[in-house]
Protein backbone atom coordinates (compact mmCIF):
# COMPACT_ATOMS: atom_id res chain seq x y z
CA UNK A 1 0.00 0.00 0.00
CA UNK A 2 1.47 3.30 -0.99
CA UNK A 3 1.47 6.10 1.56
CA UNK A 4 -0.68 9.03 0.48
CA UNK A 5 1.03 12.33 1.21
CA UNK A 6 -1.05 14.87 3.08
CA UNK A 7 -0.67 18.62 3.06
CA UNK A 8 -0.34 20.37 6.38
CA UNK A 9 -3.79 21.90 5.85
CA UNK A 10 -5.41 18.49 5.38
CA UNK A 11 -3.59 17.18 8.44
CA UNK A 12 -4.92 20.01 10.63
CA UNK A 13 -8.40 19.14 9.44
CA UNK A 14 -8.04 15.58 10.70
CA UNK A 15 -7.36 16.29 14.37
CA UNK A 16 -9.64 14.38 16.71
CA UNK A 17 -10.39 14.53 20.43
CA UNK A 18 -10.11 17.81 22.33
CA UNK A 19 -9.24 19.85 19.23
CA UNK A 20 -12.49 18.79 17.61
CA UNK A 21 -14.44 19.39 20.82
CA UNK A 22 -13.13 22.95 20.90
CA UNK A 23 -14.23 23.35 17.29
CA UNK A 24 -17.68 22.07 18.27
CA UNK A 25 -17.85 24.77 20.97
CA UNK A 26 -16.92 27.52 18.52
CA UNK A 27 -19.72 29.98 17.65
CA UNK A 28 -18.86 29.47 13.97
CA UNK A 29 -19.67 25.75 14.11
CA UNK A 30 -22.03 24.83 11.28
CA UNK A 31 -21.81 28.29 9.71
CA UNK A 32 -20.84 27.96 6.08
CA UNK A 33 -20.53 30.47 3.31
CA UNK A 34 -21.38 29.25 -0.11
CA UNK A 35 -18.31 27.89 -1.89
CA UNK A 36 -16.16 28.11 1.25
CA UNK A 37 -15.25 25.44 3.82
CA UNK A 38 -16.56 25.65 7.38
CA UNK A 39 -14.27 27.70 9.61
CA UNK A 40 -13.71 26.58 13.18
CA UNK A 41 -12.14 28.67 15.91
CA UNK A 42 -9.97 27.27 18.63
CA UNK A 43 -11.17 27.59 22.19
CA UNK A 44 -11.54 25.73 25.48
CA UNK A 45 -12.54 22.11 24.98
CA UNK A 46 -15.83 21.29 26.74
CA UNK A 47 -16.54 17.85 28.06
CA UNK A 48 -19.06 15.73 26.18
CA UNK A 49 -22.38 15.49 27.99
CA UNK A 50 -22.63 11.76 27.42
CA UNK A 51 -25.92 11.84 25.48
CA UNK A 52 -24.56 12.75 22.05
CA UNK A 53 -25.60 10.43 19.23
CA UNK A 54 -23.80 9.23 16.11
CA UNK A 55 -24.56 11.36 13.05
CA UNK A 56 -24.55 8.22 10.90
CA UNK A 57 -26.57 5.55 12.74
CA UNK A 58 -27.97 7.18 15.89
CA UNK A 59 -25.95 5.03 18.33
CA UNK A 60 -24.16 6.65 21.29
CA UNK A 61 -21.33 8.86 19.99
CA UNK A 62 -17.82 8.49 21.38
CA UNK A 63 -16.40 11.72 19.94
CA UNK A 64 -15.49 13.40 16.67
CA UNK A 65 -13.98 11.03 14.14
CA UNK A 66 -12.89 12.04 10.64
CA UNK A 67 -14.74 15.39 11.01
CA UNK A 68 -18.04 13.95 12.30
CA UNK A 69 -19.59 13.21 15.70
CA UNK A 70 -19.92 9.43 15.51
CA UNK A 71 -19.80 6.11 17.35
CA UNK A 72 -16.84 3.71 17.47
CA UNK A 73 -18.58 1.32 15.07
CA UNK A 74 -19.08 3.86 12.29
CA UNK A 75 -15.59 5.26 12.85
CA UNK A 76 -14.04 1.82 12.36
CA UNK A 77 -16.32 1.00 9.42
CA UNK A 78 -15.41 4.22 7.58
CA UNK A 79 -11.72 3.73 8.23
CA UNK A 80 -11.69 0.13 6.99
CA UNK A 81 -13.74 1.04 3.94
CA UNK A 82 -11.35 3.85 2.95
CA UNK A 83 -8.15 1.88 3.60
CA UNK A 84 -9.39 -1.16 1.64
CA UNK A 85 -11.10 0.95 -1.07
CA UNK A 86 -14.09 -1.32 -0.42
CA UNK A 87 -16.94 -1.53 -2.96
CA UNK A 88 -20.38 -2.37 -1.58
CA UNK A 89 -23.75 -3.01 -3.20
CA UNK A 90 -27.26 -2.21 -1.97
CA UNK A 91 -30.27 -4.44 -2.60
CA UNK A 92 -32.55 -1.41 -2.24
CA UNK A 93 -30.88 0.77 -4.90
CA UNK A 94 -29.16 2.94 -2.28
CA UNK A 95 -32.36 4.07 -0.54
CA UNK A 96 -31.90 2.43 2.88
CA UNK A 97 -32.64 4.58 5.92
CA UNK A 98 -29.62 4.23 8.19
CA UNK A 99 -30.05 3.34 11.85
CA UNK A 100 -28.47 0.98 14.39
CA UNK A 101 -30.20 -2.01 12.75
CA UNK A 102 -29.63 -1.17 9.10
CA UNK A 103 -25.95 -0.31 9.60
CA UNK A 104 -25.29 -4.05 9.81
CA UNK A 105 -27.49 -4.86 6.82
CA UNK A 106 -26.41 -2.39 4.14
CA UNK A 107 -22.77 -1.33 3.94
CA UNK A 108 -23.23 0.79 0.82
CA UNK A 109 -25.84 3.01 2.42
CA UNK A 110 -23.84 3.16 5.63
CA UNK A 111 -20.79 4.42 3.72
CA UNK A 112 -22.97 6.88 1.81
CA UNK A 113 -24.40 8.21 5.09
CA UNK A 114 -20.86 8.55 6.53
CA UNK A 115 -19.92 10.79 3.60
CA UNK A 116 -23.19 12.74 3.71
CA UNK A 117 -22.63 13.38 7.42
CA UNK A 118 -19.25 14.90 6.53
CA UNK A 119 -16.64 12.20 7.10
CA UNK A 120 -13.47 13.02 5.16
CA UNK A 121 -11.34 10.36 3.50
CA UNK A 122 -8.22 12.52 3.77
CA UNK A 123 -8.50 12.27 7.54
CA UNK A 124 -7.92 8.52 7.49
CA UNK A 125 -4.30 7.68 8.20
CA UNK A 126 -2.71 4.68 6.50
CA UNK A 127 -1.33 1.82 8.60
CA UNK A 128 2.24 2.94 7.86
CA UNK A 129 1.47 6.49 9.05
CA UNK A 130 -0.12 5.23 12.27
CA UNK A 131 2.77 2.85 12.89
CA UNK A 132 5.25 5.64 12.19
CA UNK A 133 3.52 7.95 14.68
CA UNK A 134 3.52 5.26 17.37
CA UNK A 135 7.18 4.40 16.84
CA UNK A 136 8.15 8.08 16.85
CA UNK A 137 6.22 8.58 20.09
CA UNK A 138 7.94 5.58 21.67
CA UNK A 139 11.35 6.88 20.59
CA UNK A 140 10.61 10.35 21.98
CA UNK A 141 9.44 8.91 25.30
CA UNK A 142 12.54 6.72 25.51
CA UNK A 143 14.77 9.71 24.72
CA UNK A 144 13.07 11.84 27.40
CA UNK A 145 13.42 9.07 29.96
CA UNK A 146 17.11 8.61 29.12
CA UNK A 147 17.71 12.36 29.41
CA UNK A 148 16.48 12.61 32.99
CA UNK A 149 18.01 9.43 34.35
CA UNK A 150 20.93 10.12 36.66
CA UNK A 151 24.07 8.36 35.38
CA UNK A 152 24.96 5.38 37.51
CA UNK A 153 28.22 3.48 37.76
CA UNK A 154 28.54 0.62 35.30
CA UNK A 155 27.64 -2.53 37.24
CA UNK A 156 30.33 -5.12 37.67
CA UNK A 157 29.99 -8.03 35.27
CA UNK A 158 29.23 -11.18 37.21
CA UNK A 159 29.05 -14.70 35.81
CA UNK A 160 25.71 -16.37 35.24
CA UNK A 161 24.30 -18.38 38.11
CA UNK A 162 24.41 -22.14 37.46
CA UNK A 163 20.59 -22.17 37.42
CA UNK A 164 20.52 -19.41 34.81
CA UNK A 165 23.06 -21.15 32.61
CA UNK A 166 21.09 -24.39 32.82
CA UNK A 167 17.84 -22.59 31.99
CA UNK A 168 19.35 -20.88 28.93
CA UNK A 169 20.83 -24.12 27.61
CA UNK A 170 17.48 -25.83 28.10
CA UNK A 171 15.61 -23.06 26.23
CA UNK A 172 17.94 -23.26 23.24
CA UNK A 173 17.68 -27.06 23.16
CA UNK A 174 13.86 -26.84 23.35
CA UNK A 175 13.76 -24.44 20.42
CA UNK A 176 16.00 -26.61 18.28
CA UNK A 177 13.84 -29.64 19.04
CA UNK A 178 10.65 -27.79 18.06
CA UNK A 179 12.27 -26.54 14.84
CA UNK A 180 13.45 -30.06 14.04
CA UNK A 181 9.89 -31.39 14.24
CA UNK A 182 8.74 -28.74 11.77
CA UNK A 183 11.56 -29.62 9.39
CA UNK A 184 10.42 -33.26 9.44
CA UNK A 185 6.91 -32.11 8.44
CA UNK A 186 8.28 -29.98 5.60
CA UNK A 187 7.28 -32.40 2.77
CA UNK A 188 3.62 -32.10 3.83
CA UNK A 189 3.50 -28.38 2.92
CA UNK A 190 1.59 -27.49 -0.26
CA UNK A 191 4.28 -26.77 -2.91
CA UNK A 192 4.85 -23.19 -4.00
CA UNK A 193 3.40 -23.01 -7.55
CA UNK A 194 5.80 -22.52 -10.44
CA UNK A 195 3.28 -20.65 -12.59
CA UNK A 196 3.70 -16.85 -12.62
CA UNK A 197 0.21 -16.11 -13.98
CA UNK A 198 -1.24 -13.46 -11.59
CA UNK A 199 -4.77 -14.03 -12.92
CA UNK A 200 -4.82 -17.77 -12.22
CA UNK A 201 -7.14 -18.22 -9.25
CA UNK A 202 -5.92 -21.74 -8.51
CA UNK A 203 -2.31 -20.52 -8.38
CA UNK A 204 -3.25 -17.72 -5.95
CA UNK A 205 -5.07 -20.18 -3.71
CA UNK A 206 -2.09 -22.53 -3.78
CA UNK A 207 0.27 -19.74 -2.67
CA UNK A 208 -2.13 -18.77 0.12
CA UNK A 209 -2.37 -22.40 1.26
CA UNK A 210 1.43 -22.66 1.23
CA UNK A 211 1.80 -19.69 3.61
CA UNK A 212 -1.05 -20.72 5.91
CA UNK A 213 0.44 -24.20 6.28
CA UNK A 214 3.80 -22.68 7.21
CA UNK A 215 1.95 -20.48 9.73
CA UNK A 216 0.24 -23.53 11.24
CA UNK A 217 3.60 -25.24 11.69
CA UNK A 218 4.94 -22.11 13.36
CA UNK A 219 1.95 -21.96 15.74
CA UNK A 220 2.46 -25.61 16.67
CA UNK A 221 6.15 -24.92 17.37
CA UNK A 222 5.22 -22.01 19.67
CA UNK A 223 2.62 -24.03 21.57
CA UNK A 224 5.06 -26.94 22.03
CA UNK A 225 7.77 -24.53 23.22
CA UNK A 226 5.41 -22.77 25.66
CA UNK A 227 4.24 -26.04 27.22
CA UNK A 228 7.85 -26.94 28.03
CA UNK A 229 8.58 -23.60 29.73
CA UNK A 230 8.94 -24.11 33.51
CA UNK A 231 5.79 -22.84 35.18
CA UNK A 232 3.59 -22.54 32.09
CA UNK A 233 1.52 -25.61 32.96
CA UNK A 234 1.07 -24.24 36.50
CA UNK A 235 -1.24 -21.62 35.02
CA UNK A 236 -4.93 -22.26 34.59
CA UNK A 237 -6.03 -23.46 31.17
CA UNK A 238 -7.78 -20.10 30.64
CA UNK A 239 -4.58 -18.14 31.34
CA UNK A 240 -2.55 -20.46 29.09
CA UNK A 241 -4.96 -19.81 26.23
CA UNK A 242 -5.04 -16.05 26.90
CA UNK A 243 -1.22 -15.82 26.80
CA UNK A 244 -0.87 -17.92 23.66
CA UNK A 245 -3.63 -16.20 21.71
CA UNK A 246 -2.07 -12.77 22.08
CA UNK A 247 1.61 -13.68 21.97
CA UNK A 248 1.60 -16.16 19.06
CA UNK A 249 1.69 -13.62 16.22
CA UNK A 250 4.42 -11.61 18.01
CA UNK A 251 6.56 -14.73 18.47
CA UNK A 252 5.96 -15.67 14.83
CA UNK A 253 7.32 -12.24 13.86
CA UNK A 254 10.32 -12.72 16.17
CA UNK A 255 11.01 -16.09 14.55
CA UNK A 256 10.59 -14.54 11.12
CA UNK A 257 13.19 -11.88 11.94
CA UNK A 258 15.69 -14.64 12.82
CA UNK A 259 15.34 -15.95 9.29
CA UNK A 260 15.87 -12.62 7.53
CA UNK A 261 18.74 -12.52 5.04
CA UNK A 262 19.78 -8.89 4.41
CA UNK A 263 21.96 -9.83 1.44
CA UNK A 264 18.96 -10.91 -0.65
CA UNK A 265 16.25 -9.13 1.41
CA UNK A 266 14.38 -12.38 1.87
CA UNK A 267 13.05 -14.51 4.71
CA UNK A 268 13.89 -18.21 4.77
CA UNK A 269 11.68 -20.87 6.37
CA UNK A 270 12.66 -24.51 6.93
CA UNK A 271 16.17 -23.91 5.57
CA UNK A 272 15.35 -23.59 1.86
CA UNK A 273 11.97 -21.82 1.49
CA UNK A 274 12.99 -18.20 0.78
CA UNK A 275 10.53 -15.40 0.11
CA UNK A 276 10.89 -11.71 -0.73
CA UNK A 277 8.25 -8.98 -0.47
CA UNK A 278 6.85 -9.83 -3.89
CA UNK A 279 6.28 -13.45 -2.86
CA UNK A 280 4.34 -12.36 0.24
CA UNK A 281 2.20 -10.09 -1.95
CA UNK A 282 1.52 -12.92 -4.40
CA UNK A 283 0.16 -14.97 -1.50
CA UNK A 284 -2.47 -12.30 -0.83
CA UNK A 285 -0.79 -10.27 1.94
CA UNK A 286 -0.87 -6.49 1.71
CA UNK A 287 2.05 -4.08 1.62
CA UNK A 288 0.96 -2.35 4.83
CA UNK A 289 1.61 -5.66 6.58
CA UNK A 290 4.56 -6.87 4.48
CA UNK A 291 6.68 -3.72 4.78
CA UNK A 292 6.56 -3.58 8.62
CA UNK A 293 7.56 -7.27 8.79
CA UNK A 294 10.66 -6.65 6.69
CA UNK A 295 11.51 -3.40 8.51
CA UNK A 296 11.24 -5.12 11.89
CA UNK A 297 13.29 -8.09 10.64
CA UNK A 298 16.01 -5.77 9.36
CA UNK A 299 16.11 -3.93 12.70
CA UNK A 300 16.40 -7.20 14.63
CA UNK A 301 19.10 -8.42 12.25
CA UNK A 302 21.11 -5.26 13.00
CA UNK A 303 21.22 -6.27 16.70
CA UNK A 304 23.01 -9.54 15.84
CA UNK A 305 21.25 -11.59 18.52
CA UNK A 306 22.22 -15.20 19.14
CA UNK A 307 20.00 -18.23 19.80
CA UNK A 308 20.01 -17.73 23.58
CA UNK A 309 18.90 -14.10 23.33
CA UNK A 310 16.08 -14.98 20.94
CA UNK A 311 14.93 -17.85 23.17
CA UNK A 312 14.89 -15.62 26.26
CA UNK A 313 13.00 -12.86 24.42
CA UNK A 314 10.36 -15.37 23.34
CA UNK A 315 9.95 -16.66 26.91
CA UNK A 316 9.62 -13.09 28.21
CA UNK A 317 7.04 -12.36 25.52
CA UNK A 318 4.95 -15.40 26.40
CA UNK A 319 4.83 -14.52 30.12
CA UNK A 320 3.37 -11.01 29.66
CA UNK A 321 0.92 -10.36 32.47
CA UNK A 322 -0.77 -7.40 30.75
CA UNK A 323 -2.38 -9.56 28.06
CA UNK A 324 -6.20 -9.37 27.74
CA UNK A 325 -8.20 -11.92 29.76
CA UNK A 326 -5.25 -12.98 31.95
CA UNK A 327 -6.54 -13.63 35.49
CA UNK A 328 -3.49 -14.47 37.65
CA UNK A 329 -1.27 -11.48 36.85
CA UNK A 330 0.94 -12.02 39.89
CA UNK A 331 1.83 -15.60 38.94
CA UNK A 332 2.55 -14.65 35.30
CA UNK A 333 4.87 -11.82 36.42
CA UNK A 334 6.63 -14.16 38.83
CA UNK A 335 7.17 -16.72 36.05
CA UNK A 336 8.52 -14.05 33.70
CA UNK A 337 11.07 -12.50 36.09
CA UNK A 338 13.75 -15.26 35.92
CA UNK A 339 13.91 -14.87 32.13
CA UNK A 340 14.24 -11.08 32.39
CA UNK A 341 17.05 -11.45 34.96
CA UNK A 342 18.80 -14.08 32.85
CA UNK A 343 18.63 -11.95 29.71
CA UNK A 344 20.05 -8.92 31.52
CA UNK A 345 22.94 -10.94 32.98
CA UNK A 346 23.62 -12.72 29.69
CA UNK A 347 23.81 -9.41 27.79
CA UNK A 348 26.15 -7.86 30.39
CA UNK A 349 28.54 -10.78 29.91
CA UNK A 350 28.30 -11.00 26.11
CA UNK A 351 28.26 -7.22 25.46
CA UNK A 352 29.97 -5.58 28.46
CA UNK A 353 30.51 -2.30 26.59
CA UNK A 354 26.98 -1.92 25.23
CA UNK A 355 24.92 -0.76 28.21
CA UNK A 356 21.87 0.10 26.08
CA UNK A 357 21.42 -3.31 24.47
CA UNK A 358 19.09 -4.64 27.16
CA UNK A 359 16.59 -1.73 26.94
CA UNK A 360 16.85 -1.81 23.12
CA UNK A 361 15.86 -5.48 23.10
CA UNK A 362 12.91 -4.86 25.41
CA UNK A 363 11.80 -1.97 23.17
CA UNK A 364 11.58 -4.49 20.32
CA UNK A 365 8.86 -6.24 22.31
CA UNK A 366 6.98 -2.92 22.39
CA UNK A 367 7.33 -2.65 18.59
CA UNK A 368 5.84 -6.14 18.31
CA UNK A 369 2.65 -4.88 19.96
CA UNK A 370 2.27 -2.34 17.15
CA UNK A 371 2.93 -5.00 14.51
CA UNK A 372 0.31 -7.20 16.15
CA UNK A 373 -2.34 -4.55 15.52
CA UNK A 374 -1.22 -4.31 11.88
CA UNK A 375 -1.65 -8.07 11.67
CA UNK A 376 -5.25 -7.77 12.89
CA UNK A 377 -5.96 -5.41 9.99
CA UNK A 378 -4.38 -7.91 7.60
CA UNK A 379 -6.63 -10.72 8.87
CA UNK A 380 -9.65 -8.49 8.31
CA UNK A 381 -8.45 -7.73 4.77
CA UNK A 382 -8.10 -11.45 4.02
CA UNK A 383 -11.71 -11.95 5.06
CA UNK A 384 -12.76 -9.19 2.63
CA UNK A 385 -10.97 -11.16 -0.09
CA UNK A 386 -12.93 -14.29 0.92
CA UNK A 387 -9.72 -16.04 1.93
CA UNK A 388 -10.71 -18.51 4.64
CA UNK A 389 -8.13 -19.26 7.32
CA UNK A 390 -7.65 -22.84 8.57
CA UNK A 391 -9.47 -23.61 11.87
CA UNK A 392 -6.32 -23.47 14.03
CA UNK A 393 -5.36 -19.99 12.79
CA UNK A 394 -8.97 -18.78 13.06
CA UNK A 395 -9.06 -19.95 16.67
CA UNK A 396 -5.69 -18.56 17.74
CA UNK A 397 -6.40 -15.19 16.05
CA UNK A 398 -10.05 -14.97 17.19
CA UNK A 399 -11.47 -14.91 13.67
CA UNK A 400 -15.20 -15.69 13.71
CA UNK A 401 -16.70 -16.54 10.36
Amino acid sequence: MCVVSRSSVAWLGCVTGDAWLSAFASPDWGEKREGQPVKRKKGPAPKMLGNEVCSVCGDKASGFHYNVLSCEGCKGFFRRSVIKSAQYSCKNNGRCEMDMYMRRKCQQCRLRKCREAGMLEQCVLSEEQIRGKKMKKNEEETARTSAVVTPTPVPEVVPLEPEQLEMIEKLVAMQKQCNKRSFIDRPKVTPWPQSQDPQNREVRQQRFAHFTELAIMSVQEIVDFAKQLPGFLELTREDQIALLKTSTIEIMLLETSRRYNPAIESITFLKDFSYNKEDFAKAGLQLEFINPIFEFSKGMNDLHLDEAEYALLIAINIFSADRPNVQDHELVERLQQPYVNALRSYIMIKRPNDHLMFPRMLMKLVSLRTLSSVHSEQVFALRLQDKKLPPLLSEIWDVHE
